[in-house]
């Protein structure tokens, strides 16, 4: 059921779970990916979507952007989930595809290339060829949102995305956690399936949480062009967290 509460559809979780039983782990994995793409919770986020798929950036006037909530990214199979903030307005709401079409998402798959998670450095657009390998992504945000901030609300809407996501990997190792806020979701979710008894743990740059039965989170600085322009998160330092995650499957 949705309820409406200011201009956002607040959702119940509980009854928007997955009932395919009966299906394959990749066919209900590929209907989690089709629920993402039709979702339509967050009026706020779906018109800022959709505007800026019409108006585009000037650099991208002849793309056709995709403008739609950008689906998961990779193989049920995986060991090792990354879990990211929210596709940016001119990178995966343009090319459909979770950290494309950005230096951010350069950035990001250099160093999972380079630690054998990804099968090229570069992530330009849908159809380049890049393959995840051992690896899936995820977002805790699947729309663009207005100057990179979702809202409470629209994060909590997502959350259901994300406990399916984890649901349909049978072989989930470790999550590797891009930015605080992508860490808090990840720790609201270890909360509520009883993962985190305790107080919540602290993010850090390469800090590892590990919980009895469950998944290791590894936290990571986000990949943002303020923090790779600046120096505070570098090329070495994001290629020695993946390194650790290799290490740690």
């Amino acid at each position: 059921m949705l309820t409406v509460k200011g201009r956002l559809k607040v959702v119940n979780s509980a009854t928007n779970r997955l009932k395919s039983y009966n299906l394959s782990p990749m066919t209900k994995w590929e209907q989690l990916q089709r629920q993402i793409i039709s979702c339509e919770r967050c009026p706020r986020l779906r018109e800022y979507c959709t505007k800026v798929a019409a108006e585009k950036r000037a650099a991208f006037r002849d793309w056709d952007y995709w403008g739609k909530p950008i689906p998961n990214l990779g193989e049920p199979s995986a060991r090792l989930l990354i879990v990211g903030l929210a596709p940016a307005a001119h990178g995966g709401n343009r090319t459909g595809r979770m950290f494309t079409g950005d230096r951010s998402g350069d950035f990001l798959f250099r160093a999972m290339h380079e630690t054998g998670f990804a099968s090229q450095p570069t992530s330009i657009h849908r159809d380049d060829g890049l393959r995840l390998i051992d690896c899936a992504m995820t977002a805790i945000a699947h729309c663009a949102p207005p100057e990179n901030k979702p809202l409470p609300l629209e994060m909590e809407n997502c959350s259901d995305y994300l406990h399916q996501t984890i649901d349909l990997m049978p072989n989930l190792r470790g999550i590797v956690a891009l930015g605080r806020i992508a860490f808090d979701g990840c720790m609201r979710l270890y909360r509520s399936r009883r993962w985190l008894p305790g107080a919540k743990p602290a993010f850090g740059h390469a800090v590892l949480h590990q919980f009895p039965g469950a998944p290791f989170v590894l936290c990571c600085f986000h990949p943002s062009q303020q923090n790779t322009f600046t120096g505070k998160l570098t090329p070495e330092m994001i290629r020695d967290v993946f390194s650790e995650a290799r290490r740690r499957l």
